[in-house]
């Protein structure tokens, strides 16, 4: 049996949630549109016919992915600290959240 790219999948995944949250939001026909276009294609990506079963299937395979190479002998170390960042907002009690290149100052 064919197995799919670990990165295709999570890729087509993530275009998936987005495009779901995008059509509970707006529910524009072009978005529903483009997120048939995708379910299909996960179904047909981890052969089902149910787009439910499809990321079931998906998330499976991720996991037994990660699962895989969590469990090789080769030491990574530990990894550096990620440096969250809010790009483009300026905040604070005397400055209301607005984007600085609209703020004027």
């Amino acid at each position: 049996m064919l197995v799919p790219d670990p990165k295709a999948v999570r890729k087509l995944l993530t275009r998936y949630a987005s495009l779901r949250i995008a059509y509970a939001e707006r529910g524009r026909p072009e978005t529903a549109r483009e997120l048939e276009d995708v379910s299909y294609t996960l179904c047909v990506m981890m052969g089902t016919t149910d787009v439910y079963d499809a990321v079931a299937k998906a998330d499976a395979l991720l996991m037994a992915g990660t699962a895989a190479a969590g469990s090789g002998t080769r030491d990574r170390g530990p990894r550096p600290p990620v440096e969250r960042r809010t790009v483009g907002l300026r905040t604070g009690a005397d400055h209301p959240a607005e984007p600085l290149a609209e703020s004027g100052r």
